[in-house]
């Protein structure tokens, strides 16, 4: 038993084959790449961007403004993270049935949640306010853009670090930025249920804010608390990669089909 948890902790990265394993920290990233770079490519063509996309502007100032230097950055930059991941994760990054594993465990998560938000706002409103945008490019690229940006700013961020803190503040026990095995006392885990749906309202509440923010309804608001527990919920549970990917795939549902 010893022997297992030495080996265990000199190899934390899961081989990818374990269809069960959550993605060590590389290759969670490498299969978010898609995501990050096609949204990257494709929001400069647009008037808009995710809100919680630092990255873009940051971007255009070093194009001076310029789409085809910033495409040409975007690419560069790119192939330089295919390599890192790639020779981080070992090779585990970049395997195809990983890949494919995460984009339909995401899609299977995505229609779940679809579902169980329409079932509760059906059940509290009249029914649950559409979504709308321009053009089926701009739906994409914007959910995917909210899949990736958001689910690190809200997930891994503000309920990851949040709940890590909030735990050793209060019951001084050690966790995981995503749930790792490991037995927590009821004080942990009442503190992390409290704490996610406390993330899952600030979630919602964001979508509220700003100029391009909507205008506030029960129904959106609701809608979107349960779709940030859910995502919660998948995060803590399979990690950023299926949190992205359902995200993203949830949206491009919503907003373009």
């Amino acid at each position: 038993m010893r022997a297992l948890a030495v080996q265990s902790a000199m190899n934390p990265d899961p081989h990818p084959s374990d269809l069960t394993a959550k993605p060590g920290g590389w290759t969670e990233l490498a299969l978010t790449l898609p995501i990050f770079l096609v949204y990257q490519l494709g929001v400069v063509f647009l008037n808009v961007r995710n809100a919680t996309d630092l990255v873009t502007s940051r971007l255009l100032e070093l194009s001076n403004g310029d789409r085809l230097t910033y495409l040409e950055l975007t690419s560069g930059a790119g192939l330089a993270l295919m390599f890192v991941f790639g020779f981080l994760g070992r090779r585990q990054s970049f395997k195809a049935s990983k890949m494919l594993q995460i984009a339909l465990e995401g899609a299977a998560y995505a229609i779940a949640m679809g579902s169980a938000t329409s079932w509760v706002v059906g059940k509290m409103f009249a029914g649950v306010p559409a979504r709308l945008v321009d053009g089926p490019f701009t739906g994409v690229v914007m959910a995917l853009g909210a899949g990736f940006y958001e689910e690190l700013a809200f997930r891994v961020l503000f309920f990851g670090l949040g709940a890590k803190l909030l735990v050793w503040l209060f019951v001084r026990q050690r966790v995981g930025l995503v749930g790792d095995g490991q037995r927590l006392g009821v004080g942990a885990i009442v503190i992390m249920i409290g704490w996610a749906l406390a993330s899952a309202a600030v979630f919602s509440g964001m979508h509220y804010l700003g100029p391009l923010g909507d205008r506030f309804d029960a129904r959106s608001f609701v809608a979107r608390a349960v779709l940030g527990l859910a995502l919660t919920l998948v995060y803590a549970s399979r990690g950023f990669a299926a949190a992205v990917w359902t995200h993203a795939l949830y949206d491009v549902w919503v907003l373009v089909m």
